[in-house]
């Protein structure tokens, strides 16, 4: 940019190109008239032709004065112009201006309005949902009361329950309330499995020992004895153990404990020509069940051989499950003699049903034939009452003139 008596002009304008091409071309003559100058000094013979060559610069000088000149004029009336625009353009500016600010001050009011509407909008739904989370508090509070409440009572049970726990503790810590709580168990299985007649709790056998369950199975294999047994005190240790001498002891205990229980079954329960072949020992507890299974394969393989074997409350319910349909089949086997009897007889009654069915159908043929004889006499009936109504003589038979009443003549 360049800034001439207070015009600014740009370096790209035309006019200031010519100006500067016109101060170059200047500044050229000068560089090249002290040239001339200096060649003058130094040589004298071309001294003519340098002042033939002044003039022509002379003349070309104020040829330049008169470009500038016009040069200044054309600048004078760009400027002018530019100016012009330049107020033209501010007035079309303001204008619009103007026109956008209304614009701006209507979007404005609009905007202010909406946001008027909106604020009281959002002002009727937020009293709405704080009405609506008021009542939604006071339901959560009053179902939190509730579960409160009841929180209580389970906290209750579980005070309860754990007395229970405790008593069920003092119970399994005393052999023989431990025994019983082993009797009590096994009953509740085999009277969910068995019908009542089929077993016998405490039975005696005829060696004086008393079996905890005795079921009456048929020959073969015969009544078999249920005995509960409950190792408590070494499985017990065995959970406790720590080292491993400790679990080598408590190990040691509980096949002591399990080969008592097992040579006393097979030797108490176990009668020839009174009992099965077999027994089968109780266990009332899962855990202590399948550590023997887990960790003591030699117990069981033990009591297969001694036909003693071992049964935990699931096992046993599967095997009085099995029970109870040989007891159905050998039932089922007794009955069959009662069975054939009243099988023929049910024959006997429906030969006997048959032969009344077949005489009911003849009366039923015989009168459906009456009843067809008495429709045919009684259409025949209504025919004739039908033509006597009608006066119809036409049809009675010639030969019948007996049977006509003939009809005087008056006497005058």
């Amino acid at each position: 940019m360049i800034t001439f008596n207070g015009q600014t002009f740009a370096l790209d304008d035309p006019l200031v190109i010519v100006v500067l091409a016109a101060g170059a071309a200047l500044l050229l003559v000068l560089f090249l008239l002290i040239l001339s100058l200096r060649a003058a000094r130094r040589s004298g013979r071309m001294a003519e032709p340098l002042a033939q060559h002044m003039a022509i610069l002379g003349q070309n000088v104020q040829a330049l004065g008169a470009g500038q000149e016009l040069l200044r004029g054309g600048l004078q009336n760009a400027s002018d112009t530019q100016a012009n625009a330049q107020v033209q353009v501010i007035q079309v500016v303001e204008a619009r201006l103007s026109a956008l600010q209304s614009q701006m001050n209507d979007r404005l009011a609009d905007n202010a309005a909406r946001s008027t509407r909106a604020l009281a909008d959002m002002q009727e739904r937020m009293k709405d949902t704080l009405h609506g989370t008021s009542k939604q508090t006071a339901t959560s509070l009053t179902q939190l009361q509730e579960r409160l409440a009841a929180i209580d009572k389970a906290q209750d049970n579980i005070t309860k329950l754990s007395g229970d726990v405790l008593s069920l503790q003092d119970i399994l810590s005393n052999k023989q309330t431990r025994g019983a709580f082993g009797e009590i168990q096994l009953n509740d299985i085999v009277s969910k499995a068995l019908p009542r007649d089929s077993y016998q709790m405490q039975a005696t056998l005829s060696n004086g020992k008393r079996a905890d369950c005795l079921i009456h199975l048929p020959n073969p294999p015969g009544p078999i004895v249920i005995d509960s047994k409950f190792p408590l005190e070494a499985y017990e240790a065995l959970r406790r153990a720590d080292t491993k001498a400790e679990m080598a002891e408590a190990m040691r205990m509980m096949r002591t404990s399990v080969r008592v229980h097992i040579k006393a079954i097979s030797e108490r329960y176990i009668l020839e020509g009174e009992t099965a072949d077999g027994a089968l020992m109780f266990l009332p507890s899962e855990a202590v069940y399948a550590e023997l299974h887990a960790n003591f394969p030699e117990l069981v393989r033990e009591g297969f051989a001694a036909r003693v074997w071992i049964v935990s409350p699931t096992t046993c319910m599967a095997t009085l499950n099995t029970m109870r349909a040989i007891l159905k089949d050998a039932r089922m086997q007794e009955q069959a003699g009662a069975i054939r009897r009243e099988l023929a007889l049910l024959h006997k009654d429906v030969e006997r049903l048959g032969d009344r069915v077949g005489s009911l159908d003849r009366h039923f043929g015989q009168a459906a034939k009456d009843i067809a004889d008495i429709k045919i006499s009684a259409d025949k009936a209504g025919r004739r009452a039908l033509r006597l109504d009608n006066f119809d003589f036409e049809e009675i038979a010639p030969d019948e003139p007996g049977n006509v009443v003939p009809l005087n003549k008056p006497e005058g």
